[in-house]
């Protein structure tokens, strides 16, 4: 048998890379459409800027990568360093482009964008190699960056704005307004279908849903890490509601879920091939290492959100998930143990953590 060297995402069905970037591109377009009808050329503005810098500058420095044959002409030359550029290499970027913009406010400033999009596509993928070797989600390291470094643009976006993915409703439920207060100003609802200020590709979780069926439909998103993560959000956060508002415990979990970041993060950023585990154990525990990380920050960070830092923070273990030595692609009766057990561990933490025993 012989053994062929390849690069992430690795595909184990007979679908093309291509056209598993185009169904999250066609995946997309409820969100685009929805961002554009509630926040207009803002959103059409901050998308395209997105879309011409990632796309550009991955073009830039993949020449810049490529040794150029030899020839007399500069054209000639400059022409050889693309010999091997695909249309792969305009739809990944154009992608992450389209995310990165989808999860910033409509209000933020233009040349925040650019930054943020230059800043993931330059330092969270071509410093790594490129396409398939990057070992973070490129619009979260933008996201984060900016959040960080221009976090006064987003409070000049929305007085309440949450600095890290845009949820004022969180924000609210964070501050002096309170839970379950919130629910009279941001309804179920409102978070549902979007009604609700905050990040452009974020505020509508009907949106989202949409897309997610059809990148399950079409096995372009891998149900293993969505379903895990959604499963420990909403045990983590039932018990904390049971522990916090025990008369509100579902109105708590919906709220949550709904809410900020989750719900894109899920569908568009931990689905993604490149920066998550290849086996299929290794995804269950993605999914659980993502919630987890986004319950502990809501709950007890700094920030109302954590979605942005659970994904990168997630991405940082995907090495140790998937290292030869014990890694493997059978869900074994000691593997559904012991992702039991974490369940259970980390629901004492919640549950204690938030005051439980008082």
């Amino acid at each position: 048998m012989q053994t062929v060297k390849q690069t992430s995402p690795y595909v184990r069905k007979a679908v093309s890379t291509k056209r598993m970037m185009t169904d999250v591109l066609i995946a997309l377009i409820p969100v685009i459409g929805f961002s554009i009808y509630r926040f207009g050329w803002d959103a059409v503005i901050r998308i395209t800027v997105s879309l011409v810098v990632m796309i550009g500058l991955e073009a830039i420095i993949f020449g810049m990568m490529q040794k150029p044959k030899k020839h007399d002409q500069y054209w000639p030359r400059l022409k050889s360093r693309y010999e091997t550029y695909t249309i792969n290499h305009v739809i990944v970027p154009a992608i992450s482009a389209i995310i990165f913009a989808l999860i910033v406010p409509s209000q933020i400033p233009i040349y925040a964008v650019a930054v943020g999009a230059a800043f993931g596509i330059v330092v969270g993928k071509m410093i790594f190699g490129g396409t398939g070797s990057n070992i973070f989600n490129v619009a979260a390291v933008g996201r984060i960056f900016i959040g960080l470094a221009l976090a006064n643009m987003f409070a000049g976006a929305y007085p309440d704005v949450d600095l890290i993915a845009g949820g004022t409703a969180l924000a609210s439920a964070r501050g002096a307004l309170g839970f379950p207060n919130t629910l009279f100003s941001y309804s179920l609802r409102d978070l549902f279908f979007g009604n609700i200020p905050g990040s452009m590709g974020e505020v509508s979780a009907f949106a989202i849903i949409i897309a997610g069926a059809y990148l399950l439909i079409r096995r372009s998103a891998d149900y293993r890490v969505i379903l895990s993560a959604l499963l420990t959000f909403v045990i983590l956060m039932t018990v904390a509601g049971l522990s916090m508002y025990p008369g509100h415990t579902l109105e708590f979990v919906l709220f949550h879920l709904f809410s900020g970041g989750l719900m894109f993060g899920v569908v568009y950023m931990i689905t993604d091939p490149v920066t998550s585990p290849i086996t299929r154990p290794g995804r269950w525990i993605f999914g659980m290492l993502f919630a987890s990380l986004t319950v502990l920050i809501r709950l007890f960070g700094a920030y109302p959100e954590g979605v942005a830092f659970a994904i990168l923070f997630a991405n940082m273990f995907v090495p140790l998930i998937d290292f030869p030595k014990w890694s493997t692609n059978k869900i074994k009766p000691v593997f559904i143990a012991s992702y039991a057990v974490m369940i259970i561990l980390l629901s004492l933490i919640v549950y204690f953590g938030t005051g439980g025993v008082a």
